[in-house]
């Protein structure tokens, strides 16, 4: 019984240090990441609101080309994540991360809450913090890297304007590595949120 006890432990942890890749049906995984994810090596996800809703094209492409580069140069592999044509996708080739900086504030900014309506209807989806760590959860990726996270808006107090970055934060097993909430926001409301 005790023996039976410490490999159930054992077997526990090492799913805790070696997690293994399961492809999800529901995203399809670049096949650079999901050979990543098989071999246990570092994936890092990236959100895709930046390529469409922070600058216009081409500084937006070269922006997130830029972010994989400096993924890639830290030995991990980038995971641009996005909704193209109502699939949820993790890992962007060239082709799909130059579409969306084309389209541009054309394709919709997406929480976790949109996804749904998003894949129904078939359209492109730029994730924000909220939908990118559930997507990225969904295939096996646990660190995720962005900019500015979501938080209380000013006089949140009254309008109740709080981002869904703040719920996922605490939902969602993946870790985010960010600058810290956005300037913009209502700092210790924010804080007191989280």
């Amino acid at each position: 019984m005790a023996s039976s006890t410490a490999l159930s432990r054992l077997s526990n942890l090492r799913g805790h240090l070696q997690p293994s890749f399961s492809p999800n049906p529901n995203v399809k995984v670049s096949e650079e990441v999901a050979e990543a994810l098989a071999r246990g090596k570092a994936v890092v996800a990236l959100e895709s609101t930046i390529i469409c809703q922070g600058m216009p094209y081409p500084q937006n492409l070269e922006t997130a080309l830029q972010m994989e580069a400096v993924v890639r140069s830290n030995g991990a592999v980038p995971a641009t994540i996005a909704i193209l044509d109502g699939i949820p996708c993790a890992g962007l080739s060239m082709g799909q991360l130059e579409k969306l900086a084309k389209l541009g504030g054309q394709v919709q900014k997406i929480a976790r809450r949109d996804i749904a309506s998003i894949v129904a209807m078939r359209r492109n989806g730029a994730t924000t913090i909220s939908a990118t760590m559930f997507i990225a959860s969904l295939v096996g990726i646990s660190v995720f890297i962005a900019g500015g996270l979501g938080g209380v808006q000013r006089h949140g107090e009254k309008t109740m304007d709080i981002s869904s970055d703040l719920t996922e934060l605490g939902r969602t097993r993946v870790a985010v590595v960010s600058a810290g909430a956005k300037s913009f926001l209502d700092i210790p409301r924010t804080l007191e949120y989280l």
